[in-house]
């Protein structure tokens, strides 16, 4: 679990989306859990990785998302872990993202689980899928800015390439 400055805890991330995806817009959401898939999420019981989300009457639902029982609960206080769970966002940002996934035939995945002042939050990117050779692109370039970092740290320090 990273922390960060803002009280912002990482609980999972789907690193694998920044590679398979070309991340758009990124929208922070709240989730509607029950009390033992908050207590799962809070121990890092959670994958996204396979998740997505989509609108449905107006709503904004989560499918896939994959939140381990807890360990404490039994039979009533049990949940399914793998439910469509709600997201809270505003109606005019619903709509919003739901008009650019239908124009521009986006789709929206989770990049990562978060709790932010107690509360778990969702980050959500409107992103459009890479072909393969978008993918081998992406990579190059990112090598080539490493490539240029590491130039410029040894041209500072005086050394020869």
């Amino acid at each position: 679990m990273a922390k960060n400055n803002d009280e912002t805890t990482v609980l999972a991330s789907n690193r694998r989306a920044r590679h398979d995806y070309t991340i758009l817009d990124v929208v922070e959401a709240g989730i509607v859990l029950h009390g033992s898939e908050v207590k799962s999420v809070r121990e890092g019981l959670v994958q996204i990785a396979e998740s997505y989300a989509h609108v449905a009457r107006g709503e904004m639902w989560l499918e896939n998302m994959h939140v381990a029982a807890y360990k404490f609960s039994h039979g009533v206080g049990a949940h399914d872990p793998v439910r469509p769970r709600k997201l809270l966002l505003n109606r005019n940002e619903i709509r919003r993202l739901a008009e650019r996934m239908a124009k521009e035939r986006l789709t929206l995945v989770p990049l990562d689980v978060h709790l932010r002042d107690g509360r778990v939050k969702i980050e959500l990117a409107l992103a459009k899928g890479r072909k393969k050779e978008d993918r081998r692109a992406a990579i190059a370039e990112k090598e080539s800015k490493i490539e240029m970092r590491r130039a410029v740290g040894r041209q500072r320090r005086g050394k020869p390439e």
